[in-house]
This record gives structure tokens, sequence and C-alpha cells, in this order.
């Protein structure tokens, strides 16, 4: 069912995961005009958790999702990301929590950068040189997982 994901999940020490089947998110790349990769990253609107961070779209898997689907849907819902633009390319389980709770990136490509509309979870979308990326206010999972996931998309 559609939304069934929607939720909070608690680890035993407290810590709190969104996405009651754990949570997925898109790792978009691309050659930007001056040849350097860039990624499509969301700058998390205040009232969202971890807000004010930057981070990738994604969200909360439901039951009947893939991490790959998942991300998909996310990104078209927070970036207006068409699924066919997109060549998924592989998967990363980047966090798994005592619970069992995973967040999972997809790492994607497209053929160019392409535009982008954001809805109320988002204050930015931009795409950003990788070589600048760890300058940002980087949303903490991500941050953990960023040098990992840069050396993947090379």
């Amino acid at each position: 069912m559609r939304g069934d994901g929607d939720g909070w999940v608690f680890d035993p020490d407290g810590a709190r995961y969104w996405g009651r089947h754990g949570a997925a998110g898109l790792l978009l790349c691309t050659r930007l005009p001056d040849g350097g990769l860039g990624v499509l990253l969301q700058h998390r609107a205040v009232w969202s958790h971890q807000g004010g961070t930057w981070g990738l779209p994604g969200g909360a898997r439901d039951s009947h999702e893939s991490a790959v689907d998942a991300a998909v849907r996310e990104a078209h819902e927070e970036a207006g990301i068409d699924e066919s633009a997109i060549e998924v390319l592989e998967t990363e389980v980047t966090h798994e929590a005592v619970s069992g709770w995973t967040y999972t990136t997809v790492l994607a490509r497209v053929a160019e950068p392409i535009a982008t509309t954001a809805n109320g979870e988002s204050a930015e979308l931009r795409w950003v040189n990788e070589a600048a990326v760890a300058e940002l206010p980087l949303h903490p999972g991500f941050g953990r997982a960023w040098p990992s996931l840069r050396r993947r998309l090379r």
C-alpha cells in the first residue's frame, strides 16, 4: 500500500529514523558543462528532519517497494526527476541501524544536468561539482557516506 512506510523507527538507544520499512535516496550524477562531475543535492527545508542540511532527494520506503523504486519515486516527488531520464547504476546500503532499519543510496546518472522542480521538502535543489560537496553543511548520514559514495561515482 502506497504511503505505508511513513513513520518513525526507534532504536533502543533512542535514535530515530524516518521510514517504517527503511529509506532510500537518489545520488544522481552527470558531467557538468565545465567537464567536472556533478551531483544533484537537496537543501532540506528547515522544518524537516535534519533541516537546513544538504543531502539527497529521498525518503521512506513503502512495504512493496525496492530501494530503487523508493529512491526514484522520492526523487520525482521532491525534485521533479523523470524516471525515464535516469540510468540506475548500483545501490549501496549506506547506513544500518541496530533495529535493522537501513538507508540505501541509489547511484544513477543522466546524460546532462536536467531541470528540477522543488517541492515543499526542499529549500533548494542544485547541481554541485563533486569536489565541492564536502564544503556544504551536509546531512550527517550523507556526510558520513559521501567519501565512499564519491569513490564509487568515479
